[in-house]
Formats: structure tokens, sequence, C-alpha cells
């Protein structure tokens, strides 16, 4: 039995409050359970330097952890970034670049900030999933504006979840206490057709089996699939 008492294969109360801040071009507070995660989406009206002159835009994503938002208290990352936030940063980027149609964009970036509230497991996840309705947000907005034409968003959504083997058993969407037992952990991020962006697995003790891998990505892709329903709920309610 789970801690919360969900099935093996359900995810935790979702929520993605959009508009949660004033000035960001797009917002939301997404929580998944008791991981709560503030995504605001910005845009600039240029690019990196690398990019200038090739008439094409770049969407990134930034990540930090509120040091109140785990039990003990997680330090400022003031002298370096570790390699987790790197690592979690490079992953949100990578997965919503593929929601964007950049060549629409112009040489105009976006730049995602997911700032953990508070830590129950699967805060990168988190930050894909409520960091795509901010950006897609913001992008509606550039649209309705007339700076960009709606080909921007002409990708299917994006979202994430995460997925593991906990005592013999696969379960979805891992808590915290689930999360620093399992067997295997993984991350699966999906687009709106089902089509896989990144899947990042682990087996933290005895190797995996190719039918355990295949009810893994089963259990994810099922709830990806809520995930975006939630996701255009939120895009609809937004002002």
């Amino acid at each position: 039995m789970r801690r919360d008492g969900r099935a093996h294969d359900a995810l935790r109360a979702v929520t993605i409050t959009p508009d949660y801040l004033d000035f960001a071009d797009g917002s939301v507070l997404c929580r998944f359970g008791q991981t709560v995660v503030l995504c605001a989406a910005t845009v600039q009206e240029s690019v990196p330097p690398w990019m200038m002159g090739r008439g094409t835009g770049w969407v990134t994503g930034e990540y930090a952890m509120l040091p109140a938002s785990t039990e003990t208290r997680t330090p400022r990352e003031t002298r370096g970034l570790s390699g987790r936030t790197q690592e979690i940063r490079r992953l949100i980027g990578r997965s919503l670049r593929a929601a964007v149609d950049l060549s629409a964009l112009g040489e105009r970036s976006v730049i995602v900030d997911c700032d953990v509230i508070q830590a129950d497991g699967g805060t990168r996840t988190a930050s894909v999933t409520g960091g795509y309705v901010a950006l897609a947000l913001a992008l509606r907005r550039l649209v309705a504006s007339g700076a960009v034409s709606a080909k921007v968003l002409a990708p299917p959504p994006v979202a994430a979840v995460s997925a593991g083997i906990v005592r013999g058993e696969v379960l979805l969407d891992l808590a915290y206490d689930e999360d620093s037992s399992a067997e295997v952990d993984l991350n699966v991020v999906m687009d709106g057709e089902g089509r896989f962006i990144e899947v990042q697995g682990t087996a933290e003790g005895a190797p995996f089996t190719r039918e355990q891998l295949d009810e893994l990505l089963r259990v994810s892709q099922e709830g990806i699939r809520q995930l975006i329903e939630v996701q255009r709920q939120a895009i609809a309610a937004a002002s």
C-alpha cells in the first residue's frame, strides 16, 4: 500500500494554477501532491550571442530549490550550480524546446524559471509539466500581440512524469519516500502525440528486464496523457 493510498499506476493529485504571478509573461503554480513548483516564463527580445543572425529563437529553463523546500534546509547555490541542478536545467530546456517552433519565434528568447517551493519527489518532472503551461501562456500572449504567428505553438504539448520499481512493484509518479528507496528510477518526457522526448532510467539496485521497462513506459505514457489534459484545462482557464 502506498503512503497516500494510490493505485500503483495512479498520479498524485495534480493541479496547475495559471497566472499565479502578476509580472511574468506566463506563470503557474504546479502541484504534484506535496511537491509544489512555481514556473514563470519571461520573453526577451534577444537570443544568446551564438544564435544571433540566424533568425530563430531560443527556449531555456532554469531550476532552483528554495532552502525550506526540503525537511533539512537546502543551502542556496551561491558558489556555483551543483551537477544535479545543471542536469535538471538542461532537461527542462530540451523538453520545452520540443514544444515550440523556434523558427516562428524570431530572434527572441523565452526563459522558464522553475523554483521548487516544496519537494516531495518528482520536482524535475513537475517543472517540465508546469513549465510547459507557463511557456504556452507567454507564447499565446505573444501571438495575440501580433509579434509572432500562431505557428510558434504548432508542436504538441509536452509533459513529464516519474516512474519506478519499489519493492518489486512498478509505481507511477513517485513521492520522495518511494523515490529514495526505488530499485529502478525513471523520468519520462513525452509529447501530446505519444512520442518520447527523453527517457532517463537507472537501476539503483539490481538490473531490470525489458518487460519491466515496457511496463514502466506504459504507465508513464498513460500518466502523461492525463497530465496533458490537466495542462489543457489550465491554459483554457487562463485570462
